[in-house]
Order: structure tokens, then C-alpha cells, then sequence
């Protein structure tokens, strides 16, 4: 297939300018660039769009994204050893990258955003070792409907299975129900170790998900307690799960409709939100 721009092909980015990949950045850099279109591709439109990128390394993604028409990117990379390659796609593509050096997890992304004219989407191949905590920000944040129009992500395969999980699902667990309350999540394709530039020992997977505009009425705060209770005892019914609650269990089952003898990974989402719902009101009236 052809090459998605005339800039040098990416094994020979990298190694002009040094870029082996680091285990303690959790970098693996995905070098087929037909690939990375593909991801890029599947966030959907990309015309008039500005997308936030975190961890590009030599640029794969950025460049995939570029070329197939994103208005703007917004590259966050704390890799120093990055920005000259990454400055490099920028002078190819005037006036369209915009590249942060710094740490994702302490950039206010939605300040960020604040400030682009038009709609914003993430698209990242992210960094193993902090993907599942910058989701997590993403999906918890205030207010809502968030900052960010759509997230195209990719994850190791077992997390990506947790994100979009239900509960019919082994993978089923905490992020499964914070992702299914207040998103769409779907998995788009599988991506095999041989892709990457160190080849991970697991199969990786790109994840979409798309805001829920009215999720079902309902405390973050309360929820983030019940799933910890809930899921920190996955193999017990929830009538015992629930006891480190501190509010009578019995009681917050009853409110919400559920089984006391039900387990943890057989409660739908809207089970947990009526249980986060009945330990608001209860912890309220009590204080």
C-alpha cells in the first residue's frame, strides 16, 4: 500500500533520531502507517475536527490523523526525544500541530479545549502503563456532557474488553460500569503484537466511545463507592459486598430493586446507579 505522506518512513524517524522505545514510558511504537490511518479513520470525521493526542512518539498517529484531514492536532508527549520528530510533521503541515511537552495526566485537557473553535475528539494510542487512569478522568469528568466529542483509544485487549463489558460479560467490572453509565463503548479491531516496535507480549484493541448526552441521573462519588464495595468482593452476593458500605445492606438492595443474594458481575449498570442512588439519599438523611 501506498504511503499516507511523502515524510520518511517511520523505522528510519526513529532511528535519526534515536527513539528506541522505553518500557518505563510504556511506549511501543506502532510503525505501519496504513495502520495508523486505519485508527485514525475510525474515530469518525475528521474534517473541521480538532483531536487531542497523547503519547505520539515519532508521530505514527499524528501523522495518520493529519493526513486524513483533522482541522488541528494537539500532540502531548512527555518524551523529550520525540518533539524533533514531531516538529519535523509539523513543518509539513503548517500551522496544524500544536505540540505539548509535558505530562497528560497534569494538563487540563478540557482547559485546553476551551479554547479550540469547534468540536474536539481524542484519538491516542496510549501509554500502557497510565491508559486506564486518563480513561477513567475522561469518562468521571465535570460537567457533562464532556469536553471531548468521541474517544478513540487503544488499550491492551484484556482492558479494552473491561471498557465495554456488560454483564454478561467475564470481563465485567468496575470500568465496564463506569464506561457503560455515561458512554456508548464499542470495540472496533484488534491489533497484533508483530505491529508494534517492541512487540508487546499481549494483543492490543482500539476502543470507541461516544458520550451519552443524558446519562441516568446519578453522584459519581457514590457510584465510585458501591462498584469498589461491590466488585472488591466480586465472588461474594451482595448482601455481605455491601457491608463495607456501612449503611445496612438489606436496605440499599431493596431500594434498588435487586436480589440480596446477586453477585457484583450480574447487576446491570442501571443496578448500580440505583444503588449509588439509595446510598446518596440514606447517607444524606443521616448526616
Amino acid at each position: 500500500m501506498p504511503q499516507i505522506d511523502d515524510l520518511p518512513p517511520l523505522r528510519d524517524v526513529i532511528a535519526t533520531h534515536g527513539l528506541d522505545a522505553r518500557k518505563s514510558l510504556g511506549q511501543n511504537f506502532l510503525l505501519d502507517l496504513n495502520l495508523t490511518a486505519r485508527i485514525a479513520r475510525s474515530s469518525g470525521a475528521l474534517e473541521g475536527v480538532t483531536v487531542v493526542e497523547v503519547g505520539p512518539g515519532p508521530g505514527g498517529l499524528t501523522r495518520g490523523l493529519l493526513a486524513e484531514g483533522a482541522k488541528a492536532v494537539i500532540a502531548i508527549e512527555k518524551d523529550r526525544r520525540c518533539l524533533a520528530a514531531l516538529r519535523e510533521i509539523a513543518d509539513h503541515y503548517p500551522g496544524r500541530l500544536t505540540i505539548i511537552e509535558g505530562d497528560a495526566l497534569e494538563i487540563d485537557m478540557a482547559a485546553l479545549a476551551a479554547g479550540v473553535d469547534g468540536p474536539v475528539k481524542v484519538v491516542a494510542n496510549l501509554p500502557y502503563n497510565v491508559g486506564t487512569q486518563l480513561l477513567t478522568g475522561w469518562l468521571e469528568c465535570d460537567p457533562w456532557p464532556p469536553w471531548w466529542q468521541s474517544l478513540t483509544l487503544m488499550f491492551q485487549k484484556e482492558v479494552a474488553e473491561r471498557i465495554v463489558a456488560s454483564e454478561v460479560d467475564k470481563a465485567y467490572g468496575r470500568l465496564g460500569v463506569l464506561a457503560g453509565w455515561r458512554t456508548r463503548a464499542r470495540m472496533l479491531f484488534d491489533i497484533a503484537p508483530q505491529a508494534f516496535t517492541p512487540p508487546p507480549k499481549v494483543t492490543s484493541a482500539v476502543v470507541h466511545l461516544e458520550p451519552i448526552l443524558e446519562p441516568m441521573d446519578c453522584d459519581i462519588r457514590y457510584l465510585r463507592r458501591v462498584t469498589a464495595a461491590a466488585f472488591g468482593q466480586r465472588r461474594k452476593m451482595l448482601r455481605s459486598s455491601l457491608k463495607a458500605l456501612n449503611v445496612a445492606p438489606a436496605a440499599l438492595l431493596d431500594d434498588a430493586g435487586l436480589n440480596e443474594t446477586a453477585r457484583a458481575e450480574e447487576i446491570p449498570v442501571s443496578g448500580f446507579v440505583a444503588l449509588a442512588n439509595s446510598l446518596r439519599e440514606r447517607s444524606n438523611k443521616a448526616q
